[in-house]
């Protein structure tokens, strides 16, 4: 239950963000359009938007960040697997485990940093402030420039994300264990490419190019 709502927040988070990204985008360009105009430009002018960049820049890198983690999820991830076709699956399954703890302790290192980053980059300050806590001289952290929003907050999604990206090649791992099957996402024929015969003997079961 619990893996199914992580799973629909995921989705959710990076569909909102795909969409509110766009939507600002397409309103920053037509308030720069309609800001060329002499008969509409007195209004428009009025509008500050400077601040629509900095938003989108921010929830692209939050987008990118847990898509990671959903292509994990989902075996959507651009992988090189010639040494694994080429090995027998008795051999070839401690190669893909491999891979996979692999990108679960790269992941968990990036996030610890980025974790001790955000903490020291104001979250540690907001947190005692927040409980009431002295904080002595724990400096408040920088703020963005346009949105002046504390930087904590936006760059937290390096550790959020990268611990989630961790938590699915662990997930992925336990169930090749189980299985022996990864997620791979099919993505069709393209015109003009011919396909190369796959040998069953020696494909490696959940794996695609």
């Amino acid at each position: 239950m619990l893996g199914k709502l992580l799973d629909r927040f995921e989705e959710v988070l990076i569909a909102f963000l795909m969409g509110t990204a766009t939507l600002v985008i397409f309103a920053a360009v037509l308030h720069r359009f309609l800001s060329g105009i002499p008969v509409i430009q007195d209004y428009t002018i009025r509008l500050d938007v400077s601040w629509a960049q900095e938003l989108c820049i921010y929830m692209f890198v939050w987008m990118a960040k847990f898509g990671a983690a959903y292509g994990v999820r989902h075996g959507t991830h651009v992988g090189v697997d010639v040494v694994v076709r080429k090995l027998p699956p008795s051999k070839a399954r401690y190669l893909i485990l491999f891979g996979l703890l692999a990108g679960a302790l790269f992941t968990s290192v990036v996030g610890t940093l980025g974790a001790r980053f955000v903490w020291d980059n104001g979250a540690h300050y907001a947190f005692f402030h927040a409980f009431g806590l002295p904080t002595g001289d724990v400096p408040e952290g920088p703020t963005s420039p346009d949105l002046e929003i504390p930087t904590w907050i936006a760059y937290s999604c390096v550790p959020l994300g990268s611990y989630l990206m961790c938590f699915r090649f662990l997930q992925v791992a336990w169930h090749f264990l189980r299985t022996g099957e990864v997620p791979h996402h099919d993505h069709g024929h393209v015109e003009g490419v011919d396909e190369a015969p796959v040998d069953a003997n020696t494909a490696t079961p959940g794996f695609r190019e």
